[in-house]
């Protein structure tokens, strides 16, 4: 039976609201909205909806700029006057002492049950030695693996690989060269191992290390952490890495900082207080060594109110890539040439009102020294940089007692080459006495290099 007209019409009605609901609005929906506050009605609700509003931004930003933790090692201030790290090295790990080196770029450590150091009795501690055979990943380099050409160059194999002339090909089973590394006073030459880095919860396979077997004059291994593919930076591929030095009294204090390895930065983010001057690279490729270093532009080198006058010429490299600036975590007391220390001595020499205490000069190297009582005063020295960064050092990196005696003198030291030019290499060397309590970063990221003095008891 045909339905009543009146169901009909009431069917056609809400078909045609619908139909035309949907063609014109197909997205919309029509359902009733609740209240945010139905169940807990809030006497401050706009407080509480801005609360919700804000938090949520907040989480969102760390969401999408999460950044892996860095990874942290100690620094050991040593009584050779240098800062030493510890590293874990193969399977399983071996804890060696490494010296801390921004001037170098091979990571090495003292290698095999033979390993000879000479001239090393006056560091007290025989280092110990890593032992190959009980590493289950350690491997020695190979001639053509291509970390090889890191420490020999791209025409390594013409060295190590011989013509099989029956054959009519090269032999080239052979293992990378073996390594000669010059430091100062010191030496050390070995083998090229390809090994596991350990940190508590990353394993880097693979990593390039020096295995030693002959050094002179090296209390430790070293790591390099200057510019160059085999260097502990490049290896990690860090975008930069931290630290901040306490004071040293040359001794073996247990007091230790941080050494932060930054794996992630964010585009040119800046450290809260810290002032900043771009890396700048040396222009010669005549001497590769200059390219390991971590160049900067000084400007001014300031004594008191008085700027010291130091030509142009010997702050910036020059065609031969002999003058400028570097920092060197490697070296203890900060360097000058002798034509730029005279005129900072020069100065010193006339602020200050205390008498020269010559003998002590001869004894110790260091100059100029003056005979102080009580509380000394002495001009404050400051090294002002490109971009408008000033380091003004702390009296006590660059004057200091000498022994138990009432004389202070100027730890910034230079050689016996006199001369109105530079002898070779960087003019300035910004050594870590000179670095003592400030927090010092390394920007590979950015090619900068950025400091802020505080107390490096407190951790960065």
């Amino acid at each position: 039976m045909p339905p009543p007209t009146s169901h009909v019409f009431s069917i056609l009605c809400f078909l045609s609201v619908f139909i035309f609901t949907s063609s014109s609005t197909p997205n919309t929906i029509t359902l009733p909205l609740s209240h945010l506050f139905t169940n807990h009605p809030s006497s401050q609700p706009f407080q509480t909806l801005k609360l919700a509003v804000s938090t949520s931004i907040t989480r969102a930003h760390h969401l999408k700029n999460r950044q892996p933790n860095p990874i942290k090692t100690q620094i050991h201030p040593k009584r050779y006057g240098g800062y030493s790290i510890d590293l874990d090295f193969g399977t399983p790990p071996q804890t060696f002492t490494f010296i801390l080196d921004t001037g170098s770029t091979l990571v090495w450590f003292p290698c095999s049950s033979h390993y000879l150091c000479s001239n090393c009795n006056s560091f007290h501690n025989a280092p110990k030695s890593f032992i190959p055979k009980n590493s289950s990943s350690s491997k020695l380099v190979g001639c053509t693996n291509p970390k090889c050409s890191w420490l020999f160059g791209d025409n390594v194999q013409s060295r190590c690989c011989k013509n099989n002339t029956a054959a009519g090909a090269a032999n080239c089973s052979l293992t990378c060269p073996a390594y000669t590394v010059q430091y100062g006073l010191g030496s050390t030459a070995g083998f090229l191992l390809s090994e596991n880095l350990n940190f508590p919860g990353k394993i880097l396979p693979d990593f390039l290390v020096g295995c030693s077997i002959v050094s002179v004059y090296q209390p430790a291994g070293i790591a390099g952490f200057g510019r160059g593919p085999e260097s502990l930076p490049s290896q990690m591929n860090l975008t930069g890495f931290s630290y901040c030095l306490l004071s040293h009294q040359f001794d073996e204090s247990p007091e230790t900082s941080d050494l932060v390895l930054h794996t992630f930065s964010s585009d040119n983010k800046r450290t809260n207080g810290v002032s900043y001057t771009p890396f700048r690279k040396n222009p010669s490729s005549k001497n590769p060594a200059f390219g390991a270093y971590y160049y900067l532009t000084l400007r001014r080198i300031v004594v008191g109110e008085k700027r010291v006058r130091v030509p142009k010429r010997l702050l910036e490299p020059d065609a031969d890539g002999n003058g400028g600036s570097i920092v060197d975590s490697g070296s203890t007391f900060t360097f000058m040439e002798r034509p730029i220390f005279d005129l900072v001595a020069q100065e010193f020499a006339k602020q200050v009102n205390y008498t020269r205490a010559r003998e002590v000069e001869k004894k110790s190297g260091l100059s100029p020294c003056f005979v102080v009582s009580g509380t000394a005063s002495f001009p404050e020295l400051r090294f002002e940089f490109r971009g408008g960064a000033k380091m003004s050092l702390p009296l006590t990196n660059y004057f200091s007692l000498v022994g138990k005696s009432d004389v202070a003198c100027l730890t910034i030291v230079s050689d016996d080459v006199a001369g109105p030019g530079v002898a070779g290499g960087p003019a300035v060397i910004l050594g870590n006495y000179q670095q003592q309590n400030f927090y010092v970063e390394y920007d590979l990221k950015n090619e900068r290099f950025g400091f802020r003095s505080q107390s490096c008891k407190t951790r960065v």
